[in-house]
């Protein structure tokens, strides 16, 4: 593989101005997630109150996610991209000032993280709307793996930057930080000289939000991969998803405070980026189907080993295996979706993707933290293991069109 083609896509001006946005907006994401789940622990020491995020995301997420991705397909992607970076700015600063003043609260941490989740649902549709507008179609695949990559060197810099600010200024500086870094990214989308409105097949059609929302699930709902892939993740996300209760994982498995938050949070993100490179090395691979398959079943098994990990840096290292195997499927998930969807339906395309993603995500996030609390940090990571190497096997053997999905030579 020439990796001098990695940067064909950065000879675009537009997508330099998309790329950063991008990657400073996956770094706020990173420190906002990390942050207020480590406010919480601190200020409560509850794991179930950290778990409770998940709730908190779930009841919103849903119904921006289904609207941001019609608005994408429909309104400016560009003004869309702005105001949601702007209100994540905005709510994080506010964080920040009420921490600083000593007048923060769980209820404040709760709406904040209702706000910021909602203002990303909008931006991601947006955006991967976008990019096939100012990327040509022959380099739409480079500029893709490009994301990828860049998304989970994000994903590390986010935790690394968020563990040496708190640890050495406090939570309230990263929050300020945060807000900051996503004020400079809503001053970049409008910036992009290319238009911001898809084009319409058909000028005259004035089909309701409601009514363009539905046809996009019936879309993916009839697509003959999408659902199966969908689902198999949900059954592994949701016994196991560990990202945004990390700080408790922290503490309850290595007495770890936010620079061990910090540590296996860039290392996951590090894990994935090998992932992807993984993924690209099995582009040829047709039965991609099957090795969504075996990358799940290697995901149950690291999930094993990483609940009896007894040291921080064997954690380390394992929970980098786990971002690798992740990314496997991730990337399974995302090129199918770009193949097989028409430019119209993207937006909504990408936001039900999202959704089903997000929302395992975040019933996810509630399990592990009620296990955690119950059993144990490193029992909980356990118990995932086996419920996710049972789903996968039983999706697999239920789900015929997963096991023949064949990929174009």
């Amino acid at each position: 593989m020439n990796l001098d083609r990695f940067w064909t896509a950065f000879t675009y001006r537009d997508y330099r101005l998309l790329w950063t946005a991008m990657v400073t907006g996956s770094m706020v994401m990173w420190i906002r997630i990390l942050g207020t789940a480590q406010w919480l622990l601190d200020e409560t020491g509850s794991a179930i109150l950290v778990g409770l995020i998940g709730i908190v995301q779930l009841v919103v997420q849903v119904p921006a996610l289904l609207w941001g991705g019609t608005l994408a397909d429909r309104t400016n992607r560009k003004r869309q991209m702005t105001i949601a970076y702007a209100t994540i700015g905005v709510t994080l600063l506010t964080l920040g000032i009420l921490d600083l003043q000593d007048l923060l609260s769980p209820v404040h941490i709760y709406l904040g993280i209702a706000i910021c989740a909602t203002a990303q649902m909008f931006a991601g549709p947006a955006r991967a709307a976008l990019l096939p507008i100012i990327i040509p179609e022959k380099i739409l695949m480079l500029a893709v793996s490009t994301d990828t990559a860049s998304a989970n060197a994000a994903a590390i810099a986010g935790p690394l930057l968020f563990a040496l600010v708190a640890a050495t200024a406090g939570l309230e500086y990263a929050f300020l930080l945060a807000g900051s870094m996503a004020l400079f990214a809503a001053s970049l989308p409008l910036q992009i000289k290319a238009a911001g409105r898809a084009k319409r097949e058909d000028p005259t059609d004035n089909t309701s939000t409601v009514q363009r929302t539905l046809e996009g699930l019936r879309y993916v709902s009839r697509h003959p991969i999408l659902p199966g892939l969908f689902l198999l993740d949900a059954g592994i996300t949701m016994a196991s998803f560990y990202r945004e209760i990390l700080p408790v994982l922290a503490l309850g498995m290595f007495a770890g405070g936010a620079s061990a938050t910090g540590f296996l949070g860039a290392a996951n993100s590090a894990g994935a980026i090998a992932g992807s490179f993984v993924a690209l090395m099995f582009a040829s691979y047709r039965a991609k189907g099957m090795l969504v398959l075996y990358a799940s079943f290697a995901y149950g098994v690291i999930l094993f080993g990483f609940g009896l990990a007894n040291s921080l840096w064997i954690g380390v290292v394992l929970i980098a295996a786990l971002g690798a195997a992740d990314a496997v499927t991730v990337a399974v998930r995302q090129t199918t979706v770009i193949l097989t969807t028409p430019d119209a339906m993207r937006g909504r395309a990408h936001s039900l993707m999202i959704l089903a993603a997000q929302t395992a995500n975040n019933v996810g996030t509630i399990w592990v933290g009620f296990w955690a609390a119950a059993i144990g940090a490193a029992n909980s990571m356990v118990l995932g293991a086996f419920i996710a190497i049972a789903a996968t096997a039983l999706i697999g053997w239920y789900w015929k069109p997963i096991r023949e999905f064949r990929s174009e030579d």
